[in-house]
């Protein structure tokens, strides 16, 4: 049963939990964008999220609020300088999570966490834009790429016959 269960433990001990967290969150902060599972990913998100928003107000105190949750001098240095900066104005809601897929080795749900001020592009919200392809699509633009090149190399090997 699942009463009263506030957060997925993530099968890991406290300790070992609060650790994963801070240097996931680490890695969020100076990376912008990580890779991991669904579950880490969601756990993540209610992890940083609070201190996303400490970090709004630049004072010693909440810089040392900080601290104790991240244990890494560079990530709270570049949360206060950079990314408060750009989500003074934002009302919450710092973070998204976008499914990538399965992994292969054990078939884990996939998803990239990145901070929404800083995805690449804005309108495929973080997704890569890919060429559209087809199984057999490949021998027919090979075939026509060869045709073209023939035509090509014909030309070149008539007009020097011509001439003699």
């Amino acid at each position: 049963m699942r009463h009263g269960k506030k957060f997925n433990k993530l099968s890991r001990t406290h300790a070992h939990r609060r650790q994963l967290l801070s240097n996931m969150a680490s890695s969020l902060i100076l990376h912008k964008k990580i890779n991991t599972t669904l579950a880490k990913a969601k756990a993540l998100r209610v992890y940083v999220e609070p201190l996303l928003n400490k970090a709004k107000e630049d004072t010693t105190h909440s810089r040392r609020v900080v601290f104790s949750y991240l244990q890494n001098k560079e990530a709270v240095t570049e949360l206060f300088r950079e990314i408060s900066q750009k989500i003074a104005q934002r009302p919450g809601g710092y973070t998204r999570i976008l499914k990538t897929g399965y992994r292969v080795g054990d078939n884990a749900e996939m998803a990239i966490i990145e901070l929404v001020d800083y995805s690449l592009n804005p309108g495929t919200k973080g997704k890569e834009t890919k060429a559209k392809s087809t199984r057999r699509g490949g021998k027919k633009a090979t075939a026509a790429k060869t045709e073209e090149t023939v035509a090509e190399a014909a030309p070149a090997t008539e007009e020097p016959a011509k001439a003699e």
